[in-house]
């Protein structure tokens, strides 16, 4: 008997001219494929294609077609689930995007997943082979429990030298615009230790000596944390995470994550605008605080990347100008940024909205790096421009070269700055052709 197949597509963005965003290796692989690959029951025959590096097999004979998106990708996500429902394929989505604008993705698809699909993943399959598929899925975690993921699945993929674990899922925090808050409402799910535990052996096993922990805020549960890192630190592997900046104040919770192998912590400091993050429901954030806890970290042997956005209420042209010289100031080695986007789904789409300062009406045109609402101290195409003009600032030569080279512990890491210099250097190619640097 002729098994069942079913086809896991990771969409990639478009650029400008709306075309694919391809890119010749994938280093941040995600994990949501390969836990569902897992989850698939054993008599299907899976396939996964990473649209960043392969290309989309319409003509595929798979059954069943999954597609999965981050961010504004899902607007090819959507591209490529009309093309296949033309061809006569059964197309669900999922991922956080579409299940933000659940009603609206389900236009596009046979079944949307909503939240997490653990509990519901099974049913699914169960369903389709039944003939009864339903239109969405949803069904709360109260734990968090997840098979191996199936990476024998993509292995033979161009991708980078570290694997993705999970620790945790959800946050404490409320940030308005952030779409882990609108999905889990400070909800914050935490794995076994000795399942997280098992994962990274899996990785180690099959030949990596790195991993990506995917934790929205790892330090949420401090003494999980101190546990966690006493396993990882047995294991002899090298990590890398993202968590507050808070962290910056505890140097002993720094010095025994350092100690067990964590290379770099990426941070959503999101501005330098006390006004701003007060906009975004972030005001527990300190700006001013930033530069000591960065340094602590920085001084703990560990190498700080941020992500921030421009365009919040308490952004002027000149607090965007001020954000290159915080980056260059602090050596920040990964700096990324966002125009502050509403994503429909979230407390803040609604806030605008309801004040009638959407400026874009069309959510497809959404890409992140163009302004779509109305800013409070600038016009939608000022915001637009301070946004390139901040990115070629940071990712100019000069800046480049005083956050990765010209730093007093060069030597003593020589390999990860310079790695940490061909990164920027790369971003920088992409700046240059309006392509916002991104992990996917």
């Amino acid at each position: 008997m002729k098994m069942k197949k079913l086809l896991l597509i990771q969409s990639t963005p478009y650029d400008l001219n709306r075309k694919p965003i391809k890119k010749k290796k994938l280093y941040f692989v995600g994990l949501a494929l390969p836990l569902l690959a897992a989850l698939t029951p054993q008599d299907w025959q899976v396939e996964i294609v990473l649209e960043t590096i392969e290309d989309i097999p319409f003509d595929t004979d798979a059954d069943l077609i999954a597609i999965g998106s981050m961010g504004h990708a899902i607007i090819r996500t959507i591209d490529i689930a009309e093309e296949f429902k033309k061809r006569g394929k059964t197309v669900i989505l999922g991922g956080y995007m579409v299940s933000l604008m659940a009603e609206e993705a389900g236009k596009y698809c046979d079944s949307v997943v909503i939240g997490d699909a653990e509990n519901v993943w099974g049913r699914v399959i169960e369903d389709y082979q039944k003939g009864e598929l339903k239109s969405s899925y949803k069904e709360e975690l109260t734990c968090l429990k997840t098979p191996l993921p199936r990476f024998d699945l993509i292995l033979k993929k161009n991708i980078g030298d570290f694997l993705p674990i999970q620790a945790g899922r959800g946050c404490p925090n409320s940030c308005s615009f952030c779409s882990v808050y609108c999905l889990y409402k400070n909800k914050y799910l935490k794995r076994e230790i000795a399942d997280v535990i098992r994962d990274i052996t899996q990785i180690k096993e099959l030949g990596f000596s790195k991993f990506l922990l995917l934790d929205d805020n790892i330090i949420a549960d401090r003494m999980y944390l101190l546990e966690l890192c006493g396993e990882i630190k047995k294991l002899n592997m090298q990590w890398a995470s993202q968590c507050s900046i808070k962290i910056g104040d505890d140097k002993e919770l720094l010095e025994i994550v350092a100690d067990s192998g964590c290379l770099a912590l990426s941070f959503g400091l999101e501005s330098i605008s006390v006004e701003s993050l007060k906009y975004m429901d972030k005001s527990w954030a300190k700006p001013k605080e930033y530069p000591e806890r960065i340094k602590n970290i920085q001084a703990a042997g560990i190498d700080v990347s941020t992500e921030m956005v421009v365009g919040a209420d308490g952004d002027t042209l000149q607090s965007i100008q001020d954000t290159a010289k915080f980056i260059s100031d602090n050596k920040i080695v990964i700096p990324r940024f966002y125009i502050l986007t509403p994503i429909p789904g979230t407390k803040y789409y609604e806030d605008l909205r309801a004040h009638h300062r959407i400026y874009k009406e069309d959510i497809y045109s959404y890409n992140g790096s163009e302004a779509v609402h109305i800013p409070k101290h600038m016009t939608p195409e000022e915001l637009t421009k301070a946004y390139w003009d901040l990115y070629n600032e940071v990712f100019s030569i000069s800046s480049i070269a005083k956050r990765t080279l010209f730093r007093k512990d060069f030597f003593t890491k020589m390999d990860r700055y310079i790695f940490y210099f061909m990164i920027n250097i790369y971003y920088r190619y992409q700046i240059k052709r309006k392509i916002t640097p991104n992990i996917i």
